[in-house]
């Protein structure tokens, strides 16, 4: 059987990999292509009229999370010391009736500037939140959040969440990023 031409979702062909060239040899076969495709993908961006510096203080303190994140429930533990590479939280959460705790550790930190967290949660389900802050107009903040989302138990677990869960993740962040912008923004008469 001819070389499989299908890449994963990184680029890399797995039939090519040393381990895909024994399988196909020992077998005829090209072993099989595995995506590990996000079953919810969210982004969403705003604009908010306060510094870079400011919102970055605001969204990396775990204390301040009830103050803006609407599905948070409650922070059971955080590490001591400002946000690094390493740190990590654990986090209640409350969607669609459901609370879960998700343990999050910080895998890229570039304070002011980006900030990626990876969490684990029940079941083996995966989470990846990541900010981007950038210099926005007048001074102010762009805010980008990007949420991935991998459901347990793969395809039939990825149907299920879809069913339960639907649209809410993406007006979820809307309305998190509302409130984050109502914090930082002083209030005009």
């Amino acid at each position: 059987m001819p070389p499989s031409n299908t890449r994963s979702e990184f680029g890399s062909s797995p039939s090519r990999s040393p381990r895909g060239e024994q399988l196909r040899r020992a077998t005829g076969h090209a072993p099989a292509t595995v995506l590990h495709l996000p079953m919810s993908l969210v982004t969403v961006s705003i604009q908010i009229a306060a510094p870079p510096a400011d919102v970055w203080e605001l969204v990396m303190d775990p204390d301040r999370l009830c103050d803006w994140v609407t599905v948070h429930r409650a922070l059971h533990h955080a590490d001591d010391g400002p946000p690094r590479v390493g740190y990590r939280m654990d986090q209640q959460i409350h969607l669609r009736g459901v609370s879960v705790e998700v343990h999050w550790k910080l895998v890229d930190c570039r304070p002011g500037e980006r900030a990626v967290w990876e969490g684990r949660g029940p079941a083996r389900s995966r989470a990846r939140t990541e900010y981007i802050l950038s210099s926005g107009q007048d001074g102010g903040t762009r805010f980008d959040y990007n949420n991935e989302f991998h459901a347990p138990f793969g395809p039939i677990g990825a149907i299920v969440s879809r069913a339960l869960v639907g649209g809410i993740p993406e007006r979820e962040a809307n309305h998190t990023l509302e409130r984050l912008r109502a914090l930082l923004e002083p209030v005009s008469k």
